[in-house]
């Protein structure tokens, strides 16, 4: 059986959100590491919410920190958009 990893973050809230991983990358212009995840949860439109932060490897595993930067905002979404046009083109 192949389970799906999962991690757990605190919400605005400090209530623990069980989350799920979709993909990680390394953007070569900005030289930080990156993880898009989701809660599952769903927006007013029933699309599934999605959100990135920096992956920061450390000794004790690993730590999320969010995305300041418009610049490194605008590599997630080019990568994003990027993925939905080829699952546009799967789908053809």
């Amino acid at each position: 059986m192949n389970e799906k990893k999962k991690f757990v973050v605190l919400d605005e809230n400090g209530k623990q959100v069980e989350c799920e991983p979709l993909f990680t990358f390394e953007s070569e212009e900005t030289k930080k590491q990156y993880v898009v995840y989701t809660d599952n949860s769903k927006d007013d439109n029933g699309n599934v919410r999605v959100f990135a932060s920096i992956y920061k490897v450390t000794d004790k595993g690993g730590e999320l920190l969010p995305i300041k930067s418009e610049k490194e905002w605008k590599v997630i979404e080019t990568i994003l958009e990027s993925i939905q046009e080829e699952s546009k083109k799967a789908d053809e």
